[in-house]
């Protein structure tokens, strides 16, 4: 297999921070030196798994293996795991002290050690006036009150959107703001969108959220189609206010704004009109006050977070204002106090006990030891429909390292491939490569158990489908379908059974062991997606965590910045910029200018 990773030289260049810092703070503890690993090596070597022989011999595998984390109910049992597998990954997470690291995370020391940074992405979801909280209320990190700041945004934001809410904050006409269009990318867009997607039953009526990302001038284009400018208000969200494509698409909205109050002869052609046109139209997530005003937003209007929040972290901030005002206030302190339940969890839990670290040691099961190279997400329920992608971001931005927090080289295989598509629809696109592919791809079930918009199937199809049938239970006898036969498979002499002819048999037998955990919810409340949310954050840290990384810096996502902004002359045609670059660069420019019109 090849390894690929960073010249040692090289390394030395991803580091901002100087050698008085974070840095340099302990080595990671290599888990490849401990007996934990060694005997995961030991059972993996010729590890031949029987889910159907163990749950023979075993009554009580999926109790023992079932666990709860607030309201999540998560079955384990289908997992490639025994006692034994599980005792020593326990132990491996002992080994490299991750409850440890938690509590260090969650005390504010500076465990980003590339950006030399806290990481508190657990503080912002803190309750206001909790008793009992560790670390104790208002505990103070780099000489900020952490709780008094968090709060004193979080009113901020509520405030603002129950004007808009309420109808009190309008437009320049003074119409009513009725479409929210946030303005972002990377964490400042797949987080809201995905949690607006989820919790699309408790969005006000009257009130529409859409969000730009793409800096393809199509995205800013189709969002805006068919807006009416006078009650539509735009969020832009960028920490620095300097994000490339967030701030190309805000100078676009902005454009748009003024040529179509415009044409709705609803400003004048003047810069105090158009000022006045912005502020009242545009308010921002940032804390460079500078360049907000500079844009024309009212610094009033800016709502800011902190260097300890890292974008993919972020959406239960203020970046997450566009659902604050979708869904209100009210509904997003139940989605923090989901958050704060399996923080809390993961927290006071021990970790033979612990879902997120468990479902995280069993990640590095299948990564480590069993050459398992991507990992499916598929949750049964529509309004999930969004969460894999953004998985994508917090588990492939965090985990995708090839050194270690203190920059010497990883001792294994890191990151997983996380990818995934919603209930029947995979069933109808990729299941088959999962069921019955040469690729060892463990799934992650979710689902609840009480939809949104029950249904009843009137007239049945009257093969199978009986009238006045429950959609929602049709639905769920699939999701659990699926997960036992990825389990138990089909033998040949079972399909021999059912009368098929010999040649076909090897193609309708499923050899079953495919890996399976079932996530199963009550209901798809703003509490449970945030639980959901801080259930795979947990999981993250966990791996990385074992993997001595820093799972949240993301330096990979620089030079490929730097370079577009180096090449941009070359491809609107500045000839000398174009005869700088690399032949296969040169040649395609040079076909793309011939092919623009």
């Amino acid at each position: 297999m090849v390894r690929l990773a960073l010249p040692r030289e090289s390394r030395a260049e991803l580091r901002p921070c100087t050698q008085e810092n974070t840095l340099t703070e302990t080595a990671p503890v290599d888990p490849t030196s401990t007996d934990a690993w060694r005997n995961l090596a030991r059972i993996a070597d010729g590890f031949s798994p029987d889910l159907r022989g163990w749950f023979d011999a075993d009554d009580g595998r999926a109790e023992r293996y079932t666990f709860q984390a607030a309201e999540l109910t998560v079955d384990l049992s289908k997992g490639l795991i025994t006692d034994e597998i599980v005792a020593n990954l326990v132990q491996l997470a002992k080994d490299v002290d991750v409850t440890g690291r938690y509590q260090a995370m969650i005390a504010g020391e500076h465990i980003n050690a590339t950006e030399d940074r806290a990481v508190l992405h657990t503080a912002l979801r803190r309750p206001k006036d909790g008793e009992g909280l560790v670390p104790p209320k208002g505990f103070i990190v780099d000489g900020q009150d952490v709780d008094a700041d968090v709060h004193a945004t979080l009113d901020k934001v509520y405030a603002f959107a129950d004007k808009v809410r309420s109808g009190e904050w309008t437009g320049v006409t003074g119409k009513r703001i009725e479409t929210v269009v946030n303005i972002g990318i990377g964490g400042s867009d797949l987080g809201p969108v995905m949690v607006y997607e989820a919790l699309k039953p408790y969005v006000q009526a009257g009130i529409e959220a859409r969000f730009v990302s793409n800096i393809d001038p199509n995205d800013v284009y189709e969002k805006t189609a068919g807006l009416d400018p006078e009650t539509t208000l735009f969020i832009v969200a960028s920490k620095t206010f300097g994000t490339l494509e967030t701030l190309t698409n805000a100078r676009l909205a902005r454009e748009w704004l003024w040529a179509e109050l415009g044409k709705a002869g609803a400003l004048d052609d003047t810069d105090e009109a158009r000022t006045g046109a912005v502020a009242k139209h545009f308010v921002a997530v940032s804390t460079a006050l500078d360049k907000v005003a500079a844009f024309g937003i009212d610094p009033e209007n800016a709502f800011g977070f902190w260097d300890w929040v890292g974008g993919r972290y972020s959406v239960d901030s203020a970046i997450g204002t566009s659902v604050i005002i979708a869904i209100g206030p009210d509904n997003w302190r139940e989605f923090l106090a989901g958050f704060h339940a399996v923080d809390e969890h993961t927290r006071t839990a021990p970790i033979e006990q612990n879902v997120p670290v468990l479902m995280g040691l069993l990640n590095v099961w299948y990564t480590n030891f069993l050459g398992a190279q991507s990992h499916a997400v598929l949750p049964y329920a529509q309004y999930l429909h969004r969460f894999p992608a953004y998985l994508q971001q917090l588990t492939m931005e965090s985990n995708g390292k090839s050194v270690r927090w203190d920059g010497s080289p990883v001792t294994t295989e890191t990151g997983e491939i996380f990818w995934g598509e919603p209930g029947t629809n995979g069933q109808h696109a990729f299941y088959q490569l999962i069921h019955q592919g040469t690729r060892l791809i463990p799934a992650d079930f979710i689902a609840v158990a009480n939809p949104a918009h029950p249904l009843k199937d009137a007239t049945g199809d009257g093969a199978g489908v009986e009238p006045g049938q429950d959609v929602h239970t049709l639905f769920m006898a699939n999701f659990f379908a699926q997960t036992k036969a990825l389990a138990f498979g089909k033998t040949a002499d079972e399909v021999r059974a059912e009368g098929t002819k010999e040649q076909v048999v090897p193609a309708r037998e499923f050899a079953g062991n495919r890996p399976t955990t079932s996530i199963l919810a009550p209901a798809l409340t703003p509490s449970v997606v945030g639980q959901l949310i801080a259930l795979y954050e947990h999981i993250v840290f966990t791996e990385g965590t074992i993997w001595g990384i820093d799972s949240f810096d993301q330096w990979g996502v620089e030079l490929g910045k730097q370079l577009a902004l180096q090449i941009t002359p070359a491809v609107a045609g500045d000839a000398a910029a174009l005869a700088t670059q690399d032949s296969s660069s040169k040649a395609l420019i040079a076909k793309y200018l011939e092919l623009r019109v």
